[in-house]
């Protein structure tokens, strides 16, 4: 009898980190690709739009790939792909609102007229190549249609929950479909990969519509212009928002261009019902008193050129905040957000304005299971082998001591890093190696133009500044024809550092003519040594260190 090939779970993104998540499925010369998102760049990264995954894996391998299947549309699961199909072009899979905001993605990046986007409803089965067929299973998580994936293998059934939680009164459709889970687990499931953000927290996650009924209290008694900060993807938020409005008689105006976009299309599709003559534009808004109207914005997380932060700073055109503003922020702080997202809400009550945010009240649910959902689903489907994902490395450990709890074998249960490689059959699983995984930096139109050394360069002109120093020389003579000049740009005022801008200019031609007593050095060794004579007095004299760049022109 042949050897059965082993089946191969690889994941390129999304663990000991919060974003970029992406996981390959590998059995013999086929390749399915679960989600392929982003991560917003973190405060180290100067200048850097956002972070995608490393593909180097999957382009060495892309005459395998069969496809890419979407759990949910949300940036972290879906924000890479325009950045992915550039490179490799294969088909796209997801469910009804996921796949609409995928296509106005890719219409902003020109590519959906060669990408095929395939419409998949929940209950659906999906055959990819020989060796995989993918279904799809109704979930709850703060965006519609979001679903897990049941990924049927030669050796087995393979389920990936996506991000979910077990909400029983959901805002539009039906609750997670938990009896076909329990089906697929009374059937045997070998491998289970489950959402461990919220495995920290006790009990289970609050139902969305608890987050809509604080709302009604607060606009019914309110005499104020009301803004509500929320993530632009969670529509379910965003029609509680607009059910508020519309049972308090106010006029509700979007602002932010995400914003504008899924509400757009959430009405399109019939996501979102919004009574005629409800929403109004935002250069409208001062048509109305401040009591009748309602503006529902992006920038719950502090974004630096979000609305809600423009117009903290006073630097919305359309938006002036007033001390007769209710600001409500309808989100939780990602990890590494919190000083932003502080500095915006100190901002708004230096100018006089009422602040409501999660610590304050509940206006904020997650969409993320807690401790108990999580017991439940390993309770549910009972697999042979358990992956937590999804969270960073603390997340993924408790998530293995619960399912330990539960009574899995802790051999059983891995832990696994971007590049990893499990490999597992029936009988045995193990890493076995690593794939090149990691991060591409986004800059503006250029991607993967900017490493480490850039970031380096741009945190040492962000903290020290730069001296700059122009000479020409000739070679033939080894003499200072003009210069050297300094220029000095962050480092110090020039007028009020006269002297050491004058030492600097003595040492750099000391370290010139010094360079050049053989007549035949190099530009290189003539630049080392300024660079190092100079950054050393700067040391010595301000305890700063500025980049010095040298420019030497020959006659």
């Amino acid at each position: 009898m042949a050897k059965k090939t082993k089946l191969k779970i690889i994941p390129l993104g999304g663990l000991d980190e919060i974003g970029k998540n992406m996981t390959a499925f590998e059995y013999g010369n086929e390749i399915i690709l679960v989600d392929c998102g982003m991560a917003f760049p973190d405060e180290e990264m100067l200048g850097i739009d956002l972070v995608i995954n490393d593909i180097t894996y999957l382009e060495k391998n892309k005459n395998k790939l069969k496809g890419i299947f979407l759990t949910h549309g949300h940036e972290d699961h879906i924000g890479g792909l325009p950045y992915f199909l550039k490179e490799i072009n294969v088909p796209v899979y997801g469910t009804r609102l996921t796949i609409a905001l995928v296509e106005h993605k890719l219409k902003e990046h020109n590519l959906l007229s060669s990408v095929k986007v395939v419409n998949v409803r929940a209950g659906m089965t999906v055959e990819a190549g020989n060796n995989f067929s993918v279904e799809f299973i109704r979930t709850n998580h703060s965006i519609a249609d979001s679903a897990a994936l049941a990924i049927t293998t030669p050796l087995g059934v393979v389920i990936h929950m996506g991000d979910f939680k077990i909400d029983s009164t959901p805002i539009v459709g039906e609750m997670i479909d938990l009896t076909r889970l329990g089906e697929l687990g009374n059937k045997g499931v070998l491998a289970l990969l489950s959402d461990s953000t919220n495995v920290e927290r006790p009990g289970y996650a609050m139902s969305e519509r608890s987050v809509g009924k604080k709302f009604e209290s607060i606009f019914k008694n309110c005499k104020k212009r009301i803004i509500v900060a929320t993530f632009a993807s969670n529509v379910h938020r965003v029609q509680q928002i607009i059910n508020a409005a519309v049972a308090n008689g106010r006029k509700v105006a979007v602002s932010g261009r995400s914003m504008e976009n899924i509400v757009e299309i959430s009405i399109m599709l019939g996501y979102m019902k919004v009574p005629q003559g409800v929403l109004i534009n935002l250069d409208n808004i001062n048509k109305y008193n401040p009591e009748q109207v309602v503006i529902i914005t992006t920038g719950s997380q502090g974004e630096p050129m979000s609305a809600l932060t423009r117009m903290a700073f006073s630097d919305h055109r359309k938006v002036e905040i007033t001390n007769n503003d209710l600001i409500i922020i309808s989100a939780t702080p990602i990890p590494g957000n919190e000083k932003t997202v502080s500095a915006v809400i100190n901002e708004l009550f230096k100018i006089g304005a009422e602040v409501i945010y999660k610590s304050l009240a509940e206006v904020h649910v997650s969409g993320h299971a807690c401790k108990e959902e999580l017991k439940m689903i390993l309770a549910l489907i009972k697999p042979k082998y358990f992956i937590p994902v999804h969270g960073e490395h603390r997340h993924l450990e408790l998530h293995k001591r619960l399912s330990e709890e539960m009574g899995m074998n802790g051999k059983n249960v891995f832990i696994l890093l971007n590049g990893s490689v499990l490999e597992m059959d029936e009988n045995k699983a193990g890493i076995t190696g690593t794939v090149q995984s990691g991060q591409i930096l986004v800059d503006g139109l250029g991607v993967g133009d900017v490493g480490n050394i850039v970031l380096r360069d741009r945190k040492l002109l962000a903290q020290d500044g730069i001296i700059i120093i122009v000479a020409t020389i000739s070679l033939d003579k080894g003499q200072i024809v003009s210069g050297p000049d300094v220029i000095s740009r962050g480092f110090v005022y020039v007028r009020e550092a006269e002297d050491i801008i004058e030492s600097v200019r003595d040492i750099a031609k000391e370290s010139i003519i010094r360079a050049n007593k053989g007549k035949n050095n190099e530009w290189s060794s003539t630049k080392a040594l300024v660079k190092n004579n100079v950054s050393k007095y700067i040391y010595e004299k301000t305890n700063r260190s500025p980049m010095i760049l040298p420019i030497l022109m020959d006659i």
